[in-house]
């Protein structure tokens, strides 16, 4: 499997986008994924992305979106969502990405107002909608589980059940290999995503609260949870997700420390050379 890095570790510390796209290659890492929102970024900034990353040789494998409108129960909140998705997705197709990783939201108003059924079915229909497009690209979807109590999909039945409602060979798996430590999930539950997973986030916590922590930092057992991916034989990436460092003066650093800590650990795993 390829080792990426989602570049948002960089613009969170405040650097420029194009010096961050060239620490991602110098430090070593064979891939990068981009967090930019098409709706927000200007062409030059666009550009600038895919022309970087083109000229130091850094496939863009992923680009994250977090559309949480997408189970609103307002039809008109659901049809901006859908049309900022489908701006996503043409910005994957520009960038020759492979997915679109997709986080959706959470049931609203303790699930008491609003049947929680009501809610999934939105998101099952505006999904499968964005998977026809995305196949139509030649893309996928690569969905986010959330360890938090409300959300969506937080778990691997979930998503399991998810990915089955949809039913559509566009639309997969993300494993956040932190956020099942959260969710309080197994490795073995993994076997559940065998041929359904096409994507894979890494990084540690204090295993109470989200934290996004290089390898190592943390209390989270890689060993078991790599050992089930090797299992699952996926032909990948996984992506270092590294979100508001305690010291963004020193961010270089943290990025380092993680790709060293991950490639190792992958290694270690039969997962990369």
């Amino acid at each position: 499997m390829r080792l990426g890095l989602i570049n948002s570790a960089w613009a969170q510390a405040g650097r420029d986008t194009a010096w961050g796209i060239q620490k991602t290659k110098e430090i070593g890492f064979d891939c990068i994924d981009i967090f930019a929102d098409p709706f927000d970024i200007d062409i030059r900034e666009r550009l600038l992305i895919k022309r970087e990353c083109d000229r130091l040789e850094l496939p863009i494998v992923s680009v994250c979106c977090v559309a949480v409108g997408l189970i609103d129960f307002n039809p008109s909140v659901r049809r901006f969502h859908l049309e900022r998705c489908i701006a996503y997705l043409d910005m994957c197709y520009e960038y020759e990405a492979e997915n679109l990783l997709l986080v959706l939201g959470e049931y609203i108003w303790n699930k008491e107002v609003i049947p929680p059924d009501e809610q999934w079915n939105l998101g099952v229909e505006t999904c499968r909608e964005l998977a026809d497009y995305a196949d139509s690209l030649g893309l996928k979807i690569a969905m986010e589980l959330e360890p938090f109590p409300l959300s969506l999909l937080n778990s691997v039945e979930t998503m399991d059940r998810f990915i089955r409602d949809v039913d559509h060979p566009a639309l997969r798996a993300n494993i956040d290999i932190s956020h099942l430590q959260l969710a309080d999930v197994q490795a073995d539950e993994l076997s559940r995503l065998k041929g359904k997973a096409i994507h894979v986030h890494i990084s540690d916590c204090d295993g109470k609260v989200h934290g996004d922590l290089p390898p190592g930092r943390g209390v989270v057992d890689f060993g078991p949870y790599l050992d089930e991916l090797q299992k699952l034989e996926m032909d990948g990436t996984v992506s270092i997700e590294l979100e508001y460092s305690p010291d963004p003066n020193n961010i270089e650093a943290w990025v380092r420390e993680a790709y060293e800590s991950t490639a190792k650990l992958m290694k270690q795993h039969g997962l990369r050379d």
